[in-house]
């Protein structure tokens, strides 16, 4: 949260604003709000299998989840997304279909999940990842975040056969 007013350099101070006690500069009148974070990741497949990514940073360190991370102001989330998987995998990924939003209890993250299609190489793990690799959908290690399981259900639901 923050503490100072962008405006003027006041120290903000919680009032009521917009239905909501929220910090105020006492000095302009400037309203802070604390904005989300837009989130982005892919389940990129190849050959059957996913790709994953092994995090080397909190939150969950050390869990494997899909590649993924923050959307840069103005960035289109589809770019983003592509961008992501290749800094933490070292794989060109296609962009497909949105899997869904998913935002964890209590988190200001949102995240955005896509369906895509890996590339060819072997895959490298980035500076944000201690291990990167290929996996089964039926032998996948355990995932770290709450909406894994449900992004993990979408994907099989619409793009694995029965």
């Amino acid at each position: 949260m923050a503490s100072y007013c962008i405006g003027c350099g006041s120290p903000l101070e919680p009032r009521e604003a917009f239905g909501r006690v929220r910090p105020v500069c006492p000095g302009c009148g400037h309203v802070h709000f604390d904005d989300p974070k837009v989130a982005v990741g892919v389940v990129a497949a190849r050959d059957g299998r996913i790709l994953l990514t092994r995090r080397n940073h909190e939150p969950k360190l050390g869990c494997w989840s899909f590649p993924s991370g923050y959307v840069d102001a103005f960035e289109d989330v589809v770019v983003a997304a592509a961008r992501e998987a290749f800094e933490e995998t070292g794989i060109q990924v296609e962009v497909g279909a949105l899997l869904g939003v998913f935002q964890e209890p209590g988190s200001r993250v949102i995240f955005l999940a896509f369906a895509a299609s890996a590339g060819p190489g072997v895959p490298a793990a980035g500076d944000e990842c201690m291990d990167v690799g290929f996996f089964h959908p039926d032998a996948l290690p355990e995932l770290g975040f709450l909406h894994d399981c449900a992004i993990l259900d979408e994907w099989r639901r619409r793009f694995v056969s029965p």
